[in-house]
């Protein structure tokens, strides 16, 4: 089976409108917006997300990383924990994850505090989560395939010195 072209171009060129992505597919506009609709109704498109260096804004909220052990339920493995912690308005994100931890959770606060007091009131008291280690984003360098202030050189490359 095919990959639908709108929904390729989406995944290699996510930052173009419906309007470009008809010109880059040789479709009308009104054709990329059916196919929009149809994903959205598929439920494989979600929606547009902008990027944003938040590091710029006086405001910024703290983001954080959470890893997340869990004990499986029998009958439902990991996926009732992991879709009730999906659940708080805190969770921007929540992975199944291979190896050392089972759940990686992104998760935005107002303060350090904010995000301290989800886990320790919120997160960790919930029966099945066994142990959480809570990482403060300090720096974004890359967002979503987008460099953040990041100083490009002139050939792309490296210096490297001796």
């Amino acid at each position: 089976m095919l990959m639908n072209p709108v929904l390729k171009l989406l995944i290699e060129g996510g930052s173009l409108n419906p309007a470009q992505m008809a010109q880059v597919l040789g479709l009308t506009e009104q054709e990329i917006n059916s196919h929009l609709e149809q994903l959205k109704k598929e439920k494989i498109f979600l929606g547009w997300r902008p990027v944003l260096n938040l590091s710029k804004e006086s405001a910024a909220a703290v983001r954080a990383v959470i890893e997340v052990k869990i004990t499986p339920e029998r009958g439902g493995g990991f996926n009732r924990l992991a879709e009730r912690i999906s659940r708080f308005d805190e969770v921007e994100s929540c992975y199944l994850m291979s190896g050392g931890y089972d759940l990686l959770v992104f998760v935005n606060g107002e303060s350090l505090q904010k995000v301290a007091s989800f886990v320790s009131e919120k997160l960790s008291t919930i029966e099945g989560v066994l142990s959480t280690a809570t990482h403060f984003m300090l720096r974004s360098y890359k967002e979503q395939g987008y460099l953040m202030d990041v100083v490009q050189e002139d050939n792309g490359r490296l210096k490297v010195v001796p």
